[in-house]
């Protein structure tokens, strides 16, 4: 009996997987066909202890091959293929999600987005999807040892429009970035100078 029951268990997480997996592929299988992509990014910063949130309108800016950016004022996110750049005003910093396991699962969630499901994330042990209502989230919680800004990061797809609707990085201690994308245009131009 208890073999039964231990059998029916690992049976109901395989179904449960493989439902989230199916779920996550037709949340995001507009974007399969589409070369480029912008969005308006609203990043809304929340520090522990503040009364006042800081928020700031950028864009979102997609283009095929893992090119993604996130712009807000002088403040940028860009993914370039394995390369990440952020841009603090007039600092800037960069790694390479090759060789820096702190940021090789968030590109391999963002590449999955944008490639409509193709890139199978079920290897990534460090990756949660649940489905809520029509969403899917996907949350990411580091493992590596490395020091990392964030302990987790919470992705929103909208089922129903079939969008990543948010991405918010969570800090220990209850601060977090997050930014909220709204009117896609699928197709829009965007320029390469962007991502270098």
């Amino acid at each position: 009996m208890k073999k039964l029951l231990i059998t029916f268990y690992l049976l109901l997480i395989t179904f449960c997987a493989m439902a989230q997996s199916q779920d996550f592929k037709k949340a995001v299988a507009k974007y399969g066909n589409v070369s480029s992509l912008t969005a308006t990014a609203t990043r809304t910063v929340h520090k522990s202890g503040s009364t006042k949130d800081k928020v700031v309108a950028g864009s979102l800016q997609v283009k095929k091959d893992g090119k993604v950016a996130i712009v807000n004022g002088k403040d940028a996110l860009i993914m370039n293929g394995n390369a990440f750049t952020m841009k603090k005003g007039p600092l800037k910093a960069k790694t390479n999600a090759a060789t820096d396991t702190r940021y090789k699962t968030f590109h391999d969630v963002l590449e999955a987005i944008f490639n409509g499901g193709k890139t199978d994330l079920s290897k990534n042990a460090d990756v949660k999807m649940a489905k809520s209502g029509s969403n899917v989230v996907l949350t990411i919680t580091p493992t590596s040892t490395k020091k990392l800004m964030f302990s987790s990061f919470i992705i929103t797809i909208d089922g129903k429009a079939q969008e990543m609707r948010s991405i918010r990085l969570n800090q220990k201690g209850g601060a977090y970035t997050e930014y909220v994308f709204s009117n896609y245009k699928l197709g829009a131009t965007v320029d390469d100078k962007l991502f270098k």
